[in-house]
């Protein structure tokens, strides 16, 4: 059973790790947040807020490392996630039933997120300058190209 639990902690600390780089931190923060301090080590009360400033921390030096190409500092984050949940398992085995629910909470939210199809139309006849095609648009300034003119 000790093999189960180091391997699904291992695959929480990737999902962990990779959930950070997403737009979805937010909302994976909150819940892994609620899920240690829930299960804190040594029956220890953990403050949900204080996880949560904890895995920012590790979110700030994961991407100071991706940003520096340090691929140890990555691993590093990813290591002390995945001995924390570890841990967290081996004091109460009870809480992988409850992790691999969040992983898959997780992994849906994931697959969940994909880009949408565009499809663009230009229409009020020919176009002969720019063309600009966006939700909202600052101000722009283009120089007007010159028509061609009816020949004589």
């Amino acid at each position: 059973m000790e093999a189960e639990l180091m391997a699904l902690a291992a695959a929480g600390a990737t999902a962990l790790v990779q959930q950070m780089a997403t737009d979805s931190w937010s909302s994976a923060r909150g819940r892994v947040a609620a899920f240690l301090s829930r299960r804190a080590r040594d029956g220890a009360a953990a403050d949900e807020e204080t996880v949560e400033g904890e895995l920012e921390v590790s979110r700030g030096e994961l991407a100071e490392a991706r940003d520096a190409g340090d691929e140890q500092v990555a691993a590093d984050v990813e290591s002390e996630w995945r001995t924390r949940l570890r841990r967290t398992l081996a004091a109460d085995p009870a809480a992988a039933a409850e992790l691999r629910s969040l992983l898959d909470e997780l992994a849906e939210g994931a697959a969940g997120v994909r880009e949408g199809d565009v499809h663009n139309t230009i229409s009020g006849g020919v176009q002969y300058g720019p063309v600009v095609q966006a939700r909202s648009v600052g101000s722009l300034n283009f120089g007007a190209a010159v028509r061609p003119g009816p020949e004589a």
